[in-house]
């Protein structure tokens, strides 16, 4: 009797306890396990919940720190965005598996079910979702591979700004924004979600079966019968390349015709209408590669298409191009010519300071040794037929037929050759500067008939450009002293000549597979450097942050 009458006081009491006190002590439970969690954390020992690794051990500690260690996820819209948005990840190209999705979705059954959820359970719960949105937040902001892993010559470092705008996520949790913070998270660039369109486009494609490939061959050209030709109708309708029209027609007809050149177009091929080696190539690259290509993508724009700046000049490597861009808007493209696959233009960024006129040319050491010389030796009439100069350490001409060439490659080649300005000069007659440390910079050229090839990776390394006059003129903007009309006068003087732009001009070389045509249209490059694997693969590794610091002091 004891014991119930022990009992029934204590119940009393226990309903004499306002709701808000009981939640109060729940509250304080919950932040408890929290702190004992973030400790641990901060111990260096790390913290698994679910089989799974909490990887914050800066952002997360410094969080709850702020709050107090008071749980931040008791908005349940906001715990529904964020697991919405992991579910749905895969559609920038990520992988859910990296935010603890499986593990999420256990604990959040696991308290749904219970009256009385256990702190712990809770405060697993609360860290693990906030672990995850740091996780989100870094691979949409800073990408998930480290480009420097991949590249050495990568300078385009991203950092975050301190700690202060990682922490103000928490209103965005409070407020039930989350799926407006992660959308600000993207990069804002137009290209970004028209990568993602085109990735769901093409893993569309592949839940229906993808495309069976056209069989090998002769080149199929148009007004010829072709077995083969009903394979290549199928294809190029899978890929909205052409119409449905009769799939059992033979013949090589001008609507075929129409679509294999829109095909061409969209894979950087020469649009001639015929199907050879390198279209019928194109063709059959299988739909989970293009997956790939477009995800590699998706990671190299959010390597670099945050907070771009007003104005700047993109190279596009791959693409073959030249595009300049000021206050968001294109003003100027052009053709260009890039490093051949063994003499890769190297990708990074630097700023344009100023542009030579009549530039003369010093044969760069690589080019001197692998190229030059072996031609000397053969022809002693190479240097004249090049206009090439022997020049000694002090500036001074030396006769070409007073040098031993035989001695070289054998012995370091003590003087330099020098190409005088011209037409013929390997830089042609306007170059455009900019630091760096592989003596890369854009250039006219006297190879010009080499802009009409569909594949122009023709160069050691420099870039090549059409229409530099133009380009110099929009770089240099006055009107008065240096129009376009101004600019070829001083060229043709072929005077040597340098000119400081008003103000430098941010330049980019960058690399991309996969671009987007006026249709919003996929348009798929070559791999021409074989640089897209490297990243498909490093996508696929576990989570980890990247070893150089992510936040700046």
């Amino acid at each position: 009797m004891r014991y119930r009458r022990v009992s029934a006081c204590s119940l009393a009491v226990f309903f004499l306890i306002p709701l808000w006190a009981l939640a109060a002590l729940s509250d304080d439970a919950v932040r408890e396990q929290i702190r004992e969690r973030v400790e641990h954390i901060q111990s260096g020992e790390g913290l698994q919940i679910e089989g799974t690794s909490v990887a914050s051990e800066i952002v997360l500690p410094a969080f709850y720190e702020q709050r107090g260690f008071a749980p931040v996820w008791t908005n349940q819209d906001s715990v529904a965005q964020l697991l919405n948005a992991l579910r749905t990840i895969d559609q920038d190209g990520l992988d859910p598996a990296d935010y603890h999705l499986a593990a999420l979705e256990v604990l959040q059954r696991r308290l749904s079910a219970s009256e009385t959820p256990e702190p712990a359970r809770q405060a697993d719960f609360d860290l693990l979702l906030t672990d995850s949105l740091v996780r989100l937040g870094y691979h949409l902001l800073i990408g998930k591979v480290d480009p420097v892993e991949l590249d050495n010559n990568w300078n385009m470092d991203r950092t975050l700004p301190g700690l202060d705008p990682v922490l103000q996520t928490a209103s965005a949790i409070e407020n039930g924004t989350v799926d407006d913070l992660i959308e600000s998270l993207r990069p804002q660039d137009a290209i970004y979600p028209h990568l993602k369109r085109a990735l769901a486009r093409y893993r569309g494609l592949a839940a229906k079966g993808g495309w069976q490939p056209v069989p090998p061959g002769a080149a199929l050209k148009p007004g010829m019968r072709d077995v083969r030709v009903k394979a290549l109708r199928r294809r190029l309708v899978v890929t909205d390349d052409m119409q449905a029209g009769d799939p059992e027609s033979d013949l090589f007809d001008a609507t075929l015709e129409a679509g294999v050149k829109h095909f061409q177009r969209r894979h950087g091929l020469e649009a001639d209408g015929v199907v050879g080696t390198g279209t019928l190539a194109a063709l059959n690259v299988p739909v989970e590669a293009r997956i790939d290509q477009i995800r590699a993508n998706l990671e190299r724009a959010r390597w670099v298409l945050h907070d771009l700046p007003d104005e700047y000049v993109l190279v596009d490597i791959a693409g073959f191009n030249v595009r300049y861009f000021r206050d968001g808007n294109l003003v100027w493209e052009t053709r260009a010519q890039v490093g051949k696959p063994y003499r890769r233009t190297p990708v990074f960024k630097s700023r344009i300071t100023y542009l030579v006129m009549n530039p003369t040319w010093t044969v760069p050491p690589t080019i001197l040794r692998q190229d030059i010389l072996p031609k000397v030796r053969v022809d002693p009439g190479y240097l004249d037929k090049k206009n090439l100069r022997v020049i000694d350490r002090d500036g001074k001409v030396i006769d070409a037929a007073a040098v031993d060439w035989s001695k070289y490659p054998g012995a370091a080649f003590p003087y330099m050759l020098r190409q005088d300005p011209g037409p013929t000069n390997a830089l042609g007659r306007i170059k455009f500067m900019f630091p760096n440390a592989h003596a890369v910079y854009l250039h006219d050229t006297p190879s010009r008939s080499l802009f009409e090839r569909s594949e122009r990776a023709f160069s050691s390394g420099c870039i090549r450009i059409e229409n530099p006059d133009e380009f110099a003129a929009l770089l240099l903007n006055d009107e008065v002293k240096w129009n376009q009309q101004n600019i070829v006068k001083a060229i043709d003087s072929l005077e040597t000549m340098s000119v400081s732009l008003p103000r430098p001009v941010t330049v980019l070389l960058l690399y991309w597979t996969v671009g987007i045509d006026a249709r919003g249209d996929p348009v798929f490059k070559q791999d021409i450097y074989q640089r897209d694997p490297a990243v498909v693969a490093a996508l696929a590794q576990r989570f980890q942050f990247r070893k150089r610091p992510v936040i700046r002091e």
